[in-house]
């Protein structure tokens, strides 16, 4: 999560991993964001599909009737603005699918997932109001472990240090399975020099599956405060490798889409 050998900002990693919902997601071929009715498709040769007026357009509520709108795939919709890095199209989009969700647990997703997109754009202040929406629903749903450790980063970002252990330590409560929840945690308590406690976190984090660079580089950071100077060197290093690593399977896969082009 945090490397320490960067000049950075230690949470900037932990944006890299930050949680929001899968979705169904479209099917492999499809000619457009199929919002019924099918008057209401979107002709991607003709209309940019990532046009922050399209959703806008489409779901102008003084055109189109409520029951006519299909919430789970205006929330697909808004995954995919976020997969292209379109966080302000995503706001809108799953905005609108809480306003349109007639089911609590579909409103509750579209709110954690505005406060994803909220908080990548830095905005959070908007992402804390939104992940504190999501919990009004229902503060012990499949989407809440989600909501209080995405809520506890955005606490950490926006200065609520405090306030973001405190949720960071629901989050595992909710689910103890949850790997996101128990790395969250021990970063927060290595900050405040609670290192034992942390490293009890983190090594929770990696037997629940969560084995990133940045993780090892967090764990590191912990051995290294304890004093325990060799294994925070190994660990590191099997970072730094792992890094490397992917750097070389990003520059291979470039240059094979090159070929093809």
């Amino acid at each position: 999560m945090t490397d320490r050998e960067r000049e950075e900002s230690p949470t900037r990693d932990r944006r890299d991993s930050h949680r929001f919902s899968a979705g169904e997601g479209f099917a492999d071929s499809y000619e457009a964001f199929d919002l019924e009715p099918p008057e209401l498709a979107v002709d991607p040769t003709k209309i940019d599909p990532v046009d922050s007026r399209v959703l806008t357009d489409l779901l102008d509520e003084a055109n189109v009737e409520r029951e006519d709108i299909d919430p789970l795939e205006l929330l697909d919709v808004g995954l995919s603005y976020m997969k292209i890095n379109r966080h302000e199209q995503a706001t809108e989009a799953f905005e609108r699918t809480a306003r349109f969700a007639e089911d609590d647990r579909l409103e509750q997703e579209a709110w954690v997932n505005k406060g994803v997109a909220h908080a990548e754009l830095e905005e959070y202040d908007e992402a804390i109001g939104a992940y504190r929406e999501a919990l009004r629903i229902d503060d012990r749903s499949e989407h809440a472990a989600t909501a209080e450790t995405n809520l506890a980063y955005a606490l950490w970002e926006f200065g609520e240090t405090a306030a973001a252990l405190e949720h960071a330590e629901r989050a595992v409560e909710i689910d103890d399975r949850f790997a996101q929840a128990w790395y969250n945690r021990a970063f927060f308590l290595q900050e405040r020099g609670l290192s034992e406690d942390a490293r009890n976190c983190i090594d929770n984090a990696i037997r629940l599956g969560m084995r990133g660079a940045h993780v090892l580089e967090e764990k590191a950071r912990i051995l290294e405060a304890l004093g325990e100077y060799d294994e925070a060197e190994a660990i590191a290093d099997e970072a730094n490798e792992m890094r490397e690593q992917a750097e070389m399977e990003m520059v291979d896969e470039s240059a094979e889409d090159r070929l093809f082009e």
